[in-house]
């Protein structure tokens, strides 16, 4: 797996999580929309360099 991209999901993963978390507090509905978008954005960036990584193997 990439490390760069690898990091990268992890960022926007991590992001999202704080901008979601955030949003609930503050009762903001749209920010914690943002916040999943965010964290679904993460999760299918590193799935696609799991799968990248499985088919070069």
């Amino acid at each position: 797996m990439s490390g760069g991209q690898k990091a990268k999901g992890k960022t926007e993963q991590a992001k999202g999580k704080l901008k979601e978390t955030t949003g609930r507090a503050v009762g903001n509905e749209r920010m914690t929309a943002e916040g999943r978008a965010e964290q679904a954005k993460g999760d299918a960036r590193q799935a696609k360099e799991k799968i990248k990584d499985t088919l070069k193997d």
